[in-house]
């Protein structure tokens, strides 16, 4: 995972360890994400036809393979670790790469896993009540036991994997 670097730079530096598949596991994730999961309704809905709705889903594939391309470009072309930071920060300069870490961590990430949470909630709680619409205060229920669920798995994750980096077991 940490190598030292060369006599050249000096100081430790993260190995690169991620493949071509995962690369694209998780432009995939990012992208396509839970919405797939919520919009296929209102897209037959509001294109009245089944023909034209798959049209608009193939386009939006093409639209997120276009930008999958964008980011294995910027990945190329700019080879430090920190991902959105580091082509923003290469780009525009630290301050917005700044701002663009805040940003991210107080609103998008947050705002994505509460979208995905409540996404998950509404299709776990849907078969108990088939016939009727669903409790919001069930599915806002069941989205913060998700969040808490994941993110105490999360944390004892990072707990468990320092603790056997740091004795040496790996």
């Amino acid at each position: 995972m940490v190598t030292q670097a060369s006599s050249e730079g000096g100081g430790v530096k993260l190995k690169k360890e991620l493949a071509l598949l995962d690369g694209v596991s998780i432009i995939v994730g990012i992208i396509v994400g839970a919405g797939i999961f919520v919009s296929p309704k209102g897209v037959l809905i509001y294109s009245g036809s089944v023909g034209l709705s798959l049209i608009i889903w193939t386009l939006c594939g093409v639209l997120c393979i276009i930008g999958a391309l964008c980011y294995a470009e910027l990945g190329t072309f700019i080879p430090k670790s920190g991902g959105d930071y580091a082509y923003i920060n290469e780009g525009f300069g630290p301050l917005f790469a700044f701002l663009y870490l805040w940003v991210a961590l107080f609103i998008m990430m947050p705002t994505g896993n509460a979208i995905a949470a409540l996404t998950f909630a509404q299709y776990i709680l849907k078969p108990f009540t088939p016939d009727c619409d669903l409790d919001s205060n069930a599915v806002r229920s069941m989205a913060a036991a998700v969040v808490c669920k994941y993110s105490n798995t999360c944390l004892y994750m990072c707990v468990y994997v320092s603790r056997v980096y740091v004795h040496g077991v790996l």
